[in-house]
């Protein structure tokens, strides 16, 4: 009873959600946003990413950029069903547990994908230098089956970072929330999942030089009327984004040739349409972009308590190496 409670509420809220987001950004709309002592549209608050539109466009649905509002309705209905009958001892349970306060909050899209270009709604084939990388990153993750130490373990497990921080910033399974902090001379943008804040200067400086290379990037922003347009670069080989398991793939990688541009638009009174384009000739073979809706909710954000160093790691290793020898 519960479930097909919240099934419809949800449903009801949804359309009505889809129907004030297409409102807010049709030409004309009166909604104004508010603004900074410096008059710059307000972007500052808690936000939350959480989506259940998929990265790129199933294949059953190709061709078809847009749901309609009830096919959109029906699709996200069902995924949330779909997350509330999982089972206690599903090692997913915790979805359920962490991100149902967001279910309420996450934009219904009409969007069969978060990818709209290539207008396939498909990340763009490797190219050849990222084909060969894919390779090597393969044989890696062979080789870290039986890792010696923590170092040889991907970030996440590491806790260094999920690559929901981005950029871009594609969400994670949980906690999928951010906070923008701004101010005339810099926005600062933290992600709840895991725990990094990307400073971003608004001051006309340049990018670090090139021989600095930090794993998120080296951001700098600019105002293009009502949108904040923030440019990254400066990525390290070793950088990963990610979305969530459920709605995006896992095998997503770049190289220290990443260049992401974002732009976020306030769009209504609780939500922010962010977009992103995503190039590295290293990797694939033409740039990608996306699109999705950051909802409003209230804070605060939560420590996300995973970091570096953390003893659950050093004990699965541990434990690994006790059984092997064991076997011997």
């Amino acid at each position: 009873m519960r479930l097909r409670s919240l099934s419809l509420a949800l449903l009801l809220a949804s359309v009505l959600a889809a129907q004030a987001s297409r409102n807010a950004t049709k030409p004309g709309a009166k909604w104004s946003p508010a603004r900074t002592t410096d008059g710059r549209p307000a972007l500052q608050g808690y936000w939350t990413n959480a989506t259940f539109t998929p990265l790129e466009r199933p294949p059953e649905l190709a061709g078809k950029e847009f749901y309609t509002e009830a096919e959109a309705a029906s699709f996200q209905a069902e995924r949330l069903r779909r997350e509330n009958s999982q089972a206690a001892d599903d090692v997913h349970y915790d979805n359920v547990a962490w991100q149902s306060e967001n279910y309420n909050k996450s934009a219904l899209s009409l969007r069969t994908s978060v990818v709209f270009d290539p207008p396939d709604g498909r990340i763009p084939p490797l190219s050849a230098s990222g084909q060969k990388r894919a390779a090597e990153l393969a044989r890696a993750a062979r080789r870290r089956e039986a890792a010696e130490s923590a170092d040889s373990r991907n970030l996440g497990e590491r806790c260094i970072t999920w690559g929901a921080d981005g950029p871009p910033m594609l969400g994670s399974t949980y906690n999928a929330n951010l906070q923008i902090v701004q101010s005339q001379g810099l926005v600062a943008i933290y992600n709840e999942m895991v725990h990094r804040v990307r400073i971003v200067p608004l001051d006309g400086s340049p990018h670090l030089p090139s021989n600095i290379r930090q794993l998120g990037g080296d951001s700098r922003g600019r105002w293009d009327g009502e949108t904040l347009v923030v440019d990254s670069t400066n990525f390290t080989d070793d950088t990963n984004f990610r979305g969530p398991p459920s709605t995006a793939r896992q095998d997503i990688f770049s190289s220290h040739n990443l260049h992401v541009i974002e732009r976020f638009t306030r769009t209504g009174p609780d939500q922010i349409l962010y977009q992103f384009t995503v190039e590295d000739p290293s990797t694939w073979t033409r740039p990608w972009s996306g699109e999705m809706v950051l909802r409003k909710f209230e804070g605060p954000i939560l420590e996300s308590a995973c970091h570096e160093g953390n003893y659950g790691l050093a004990n699965i290793l541990a434990a690994a190496r006790a059984k092997e020898s064991g076997a011997k």
